[in-house]
Parts: structure tokens; C-alpha cells; sequence
């Protein structure tokens, strides 16, 4: 081959699927080791206090690096490499009478998953939580007792699977912080495995350590008070889970327990109240225990998970919330973010099934608000070649009706009518996304770095708007000023014509006068000529009479 003149080699058009984004993570591993090692080290750099957060030593699992062999589609596949999705912050809670102070300690299970340790910082608080996990076991004890009465008499009722691992769930509600630093990856499997619905509270609420009996008597409290908000909360009931049974009457224990829970938090958050989109949570609580205990982990979730910034007037975290998912869907999905672009798509609804709102529940509990993330991305991955080829009410629709059809089970695998989905191939796509630490955080810290150039401007423009406000009042001040000389000028005008007209009609007086006077004049020259001349003739007359008498 020449080297003196080679033509340029053009590579062949692209096609259409090579454009679609990756089903695998689109970082090379050395970009991924240094994300992580980023993201450790900006952990490693928070300073924790001994007295108030204890750092738990979690060894990491050999069985990252083994192979593990395949399952069936119901179990879960999870890769070996922690997500680490921290959160390290506790948020005081509002000014009520009911103060509590909490940690949370992020342990790594080896898995793509990580579990949050809740501790009380306080010894008071710690005393109330150890007084919550005793009535959480004796509830279990109680659970397990009816279930082997009821395994003695026959067939298990509804509310018992017959699948429950109880001897591995009892070891968790036991003891969760110790089960869940010794055993993390174990946990962790399980808990993305799908919690049991009859334990699902339970474990809810060890997970958030919200079990309270002293915040439980606070809002039987509550429940006495009245709030400004109670005929909003009232007008919204209706409106919230209306074709569920446990919700559909308007007289029902559903209602009345939503209706009780919103008003009593309304009074202890007065800065948030009450606020539309607040019930669809409640009521999630509320399908999975009683309702002063749905009442103590609502206040978990709002102060500790930080679900509170997404409910406050300005929406702070729900603008950054929204801000992260348009970055991961720019960054993971691209061609989609394109043309959601194109389509003039900024937000994204979508209706979620309830069995699969309560995984998904169960994973947020374990792992963070943030876990959210990745099912969302998943679904929209999942659906990405549909939704590439659909218009802007197109898109919409697709949303809001068929955004879980490719995992929906095809009705001829199962004889009830009703329509199920495969959640736990849902969720281990979910939990099998890669988004880390790193990635959140730089989009949060773009955010705020647009939060402060919007701030900014709007400083600058609201000091362009008072000095314009300031000119404005100068320059209606000087119409006014102009306003009055003008009146003043016209009033000199108006004396001056009358001065004209006055000094004309004493000229044309003074012409008169002179007229007059001239006219006078002459008649006296007149006289005196006359009076002249007829002395003269006196005279000459009497010189002729002596002249004649001489003679």
C-alpha cells in the first residue's frame, strides 16, 4: 500500500439500532473505577462524629467476585458491584413539642444495592426505639402464632403466604441493625427479592426505625386539634385510590384513617401542610399498617428520607429530583432525550400498578429516596424503541397506559383475569442499573450551580427593577413638578394677555386723552384768536370814536 497518497476511508452509515442507547452500562471500566473512587473519596472525606453516628465495618463479600449460576425468570439476578447511595444527612424536624434527632449509615451489601442503618442519636430517642422494635417482635410473634394456628386448621387465608420464610424474616425484625451489618448482602437479596406482604409494615418501619410509641400518642394528640387545611384534605379523599376497596367508601375506616393522618401532619409540619400528591403516599402507608404508626413513618420519610423538600412551597427537592432524572436520561439514554427534546416533553407521569408501588416502597425504604431512579430509567430503557417512533400525545398516552406492557404476564400463562406483571424481573432490571453516587451528585451539584446563576440574574434583575421602580417614581415626580410650572406658566399667560389687553385700552385712553386734549387746544387757540381780534376791533373802534370827536 502507498503511503504518498492514500484516499480517506469513509465509514459506512450508521444504522438506525446503533443508535439506541446501550442495555448495558455505556462507561468503560476504568471510567467507572474512577467514578468510584471519586465518589469514595468525597465519602471518605465526612467527618463523622463518634458520639453521634457509629461507622460500621462491613467486609466485602468474596461472592462479588464468584460466578453465580442462572435462575429462573420469578428469582432475582443481581450484579456484584455495590451501589453506594448514601445518606448521611438527618433533617430536624419541625417546631413541634415532638423532637427527634436521627443518623443514617450507609452499609454496602456487595450487591448493586445498599441498605440505610437508621440510629437515634439521643439516648431518649434510643430508648423510644428499642420500646418501638419490642412492639414491632411481639406483632411478629403474634403474625407467626396465627399463622401455625392457622396451618394447623387447614389451608392458609390471604393474608398468609405460605412462602414466608418466617425463621429468616424473625433474625431481621429481631435485631435489624445487627442482622443488617453482619448479614448485608443477604438482607439486601431479600429485600430486593419482594419484603412479604404480611410483614411488609414491620419491616417498613424497622427500616426507617419510625416505630414511636411516644410520636404515636402525639398524634392521637393532633387528632383533637383542627386545621386550616381539613376541607382540602377532604375534597381530595375521593380522589385517592378511588377503585380500591379500602378506599371506596366515603363513611369507610379507609378515608377516615387517610383523612385523620393528612390533618394530623398538616398541624405537626405547619410550613408544609398539606399539599395535593401528599394522600398517594399516606395511603400506601396505610395499606400496610395502622394508622398512627403510617403517621410516625410519614414523619420519618418527610425529615429523614427528606421527602418534606419535595411537599414545601417552592418544591425545593422536587425541582432537583426533577433536574437529576433529565440529566440520567440525557446521560443513559440519549437518542430518548433527544427526542423527548424535539416532542417538547419536560416531565414525565406515569400510572404504577400497586404491587409494584410496594417494591418499589420496599427498595426506597432500604436504600434511599434515590432508588427511585433506577426503575424509572428501566421503564423508559425498556420502552425506548416504542417511544423513539411516537408524537407528543402520543408519548403522553403511551405513559399513562402502556408503559409496563413489556413486563405485563401474557393472560394465556395465567387463568385469573386479573392483569400481573413480572415484578421481580422489573425490579432486578431496576436494581441492576448503574447509577451511582457520583453521578447524583455532580447533577446536584449543577443544579446548584444553576440555582445560583438564576439567583443571580434574578438579584440582578430585581436591582433593575427597583431602580427602575426609584426612576419611575423620579420621573413621576418631575411630571408632576413639570405639570405645576406648566399650570404656573399658563397662569403667567393668561395675567400677561391680560396685562396686554389692559395696557392697549389704556393706549388707545391715552389717545383719546391726547385726541381731547388737542381738540382742546385748538379750540382754545381758536378762542384766543377770537378773543383777539375782537379786542383789536374794541380797540379800533374806540380810536375811531376819539379820532371823530377830535375833529
Amino acid at each position: 500500500m502507498s503511503m504518498g497518497h492514500s484516499s480517506p476511508v469513509v465509514d459506512p452509515p450508521a444504522s438506525l439500532d446503533s443508535l439506541f442507547s446501550p442495555k448495558q452500562a455505556t462507561f468503560s471500566e476504568a471510567e467507572t473505577r474512577a467514578r468510584e473512587s471519586m465518589a469514595e473519596s468525597e465519602l471518605s472525606d465526612i467527618s463523622l462524629d463518634d458520639e453521634k453516628l457509629e461507622g460500621l465495618n462491613v467486609e466485602d463479600s468474596d461472592s462479588a467476585n464468584q460466578q453465580t449460576e442462572p435462575t429462573t425468570p420469578s428469582e432475582l439476578e443481581l450484579p456484584t458491584k455495590p451501589f453506594e447511595l448514601d445518606l448521611n444527612e438527618a433533617l430536624s424536624t419541625s417546631a413541634s413539642s415532638h423532637k427527634k434527632s436521627a443518623s443514617l449509615t450507609t452499609i454496602h451489601s456487595g450487591r448493586h444495592i445498599s441498605l440505610l442503618v437508621n440510629r437515634d442519636e439521643q439516648a431518649s430517642g434510643n430508648r423510644v426505639s428499642i420500646d418501638g422494635q419490642h412492639k414491632l417482635q411481639e406483632e411478629f410473634a403474634r403474625l407467626q402464632k396465627e399463622k401455625d394456628s392457622e396451618y394447623q386448621k387447614g389451608p392458609p387465608t390471604p393474608g398468609f403466604s405460605p412462602g414466608i420464610d418466617w425463621d429468616f424474616w424473625g433474625a431481621v425484625i429481631s435485631d435489624y441493625q445487627k442482622f443488617a451489618s453482619e448479614r448485608s448482602e443477604e438482607l439486601a437479596h431479600a429485600i430486593a427479592k419482594g419484603i412479604p406482604s404480611t410483614l411488609r409494615g414491620m419491616m417498613w418501619q424497622l427500616m426507617a426505625a419510625s416505630k414511636d410509641p411516644e410520636l404515636e400518642s402525639t398524634y392521637l394528640k393532633l387528632l383533637k386539634e383542627s386545621s386550616i387545611h381539613e376541607k382540602a384534605i377532604l375534597r381530595d379523599l375521593g380522589r385517592t385510590f378511588p377503585h380500591h376497596d379500602y378506599f371506596t367508601d366515603g363513611q369507610g375506616i379507609g378515608q377516615e384513617n387517610l383523612y385523620n393522618v393528612l390533618k394530623a401532619y398538616s398541624i405537626y409540619d405547619p410550613q408544609v401542610g398539606y399539599c395535593q400528591g401528599l394522600p398517594f403516599v399516606v395511603a400506601i402507608l396505610l395499606l400496610n399498617m395502622p394508622d398512627e404508626e403510617a403517621f410516625s413513618l410519614l414523619v420519618r420519610l418527610m425529615h429523614v428520607y427528606d421527602l418534606r423538600g419535595h411537599f414545601l412551597p417552592e418544591m425545593p427537592k422536587l425541582q432537583l429530583r426533577l433536574f437529576q432524572f433529565d440529566r440520567l436520561i440525557e446521560e443513559l439514554l440519549p437518542v430518548l432525550h433527544v427526542h423527548f427534546l424535539r416532542e417538547g416533553i419536560k416531565s414525565i407521569t406515569g400510572c404504577f400498578p400497586l404491587d409494584i408501588v410496594f417494591r418499589i416502597y420496599d427498595n426506597c425504604l432500604a436504600s434511599g429516596i434515590e432508588a427511585i431512579f433506577g426503575f424509572s430509567i428501566t421503564l423508559l430503557r425498556k420502552n425506548e424503541d416504542i417511544l423513539l417512533n411516537l408524537k407528543f400525545d402520543e408519548i403522553l398516552s403511551f405513559l399513562n397506559t402502556k408503559l409496563f406492557d413489556r413486563y405485563k404476564i401474557d393472560a394465556a400463562e395465567e387463568d385469573e383475569q386479573e392483569i400481573k406483571y413480572q415484578v421481580n424481573e422489573f425490579v432486578n432490571d431496576a436494581v441492576s442499573l448503574r447509577i451511582t453516587p457520583f453521578m447524583l451528585d455532580s447533577y446536584s451539584h449543577e443544579y446548584e450551580e444553576m440555582v445560583r446563576e438564576k439567583n443571580k440574574h434574578t438579584a440582578e434583575v430585581d436591582e433593575l427593577r427597583s431602580s427602575n421602580r426609584a426612576l419611575s417614581v423620579q420621573v413621576k415626580r418631575l411630571e408632576a413638578n413639570y405639570a405645576q410650572l406648566n399650570e404656573e406658566h399658563v397662569e403667567l399667560l393668561n395675567e400677561l394677555v391680560k396685562a396686554r389687553l389692559r395696557n392697549e385700552e389704556m393706549e388707545g385712553e391715552l389717545v383719546r386723552y391726547k385726541l381731547l386734549y388737542a381738540e382742546a387746544m385748538h379750540e382754545n387757540e381758536d378762542a384766543q384768536s377770537s378773543h383777539r381780534m375782537s379786542i383789536n376791533q374794541i380797540f379800533n373802534g374806540l380810536k375811531r370814536g376819539s379820532g371823530g370827536s377830535k375833529t
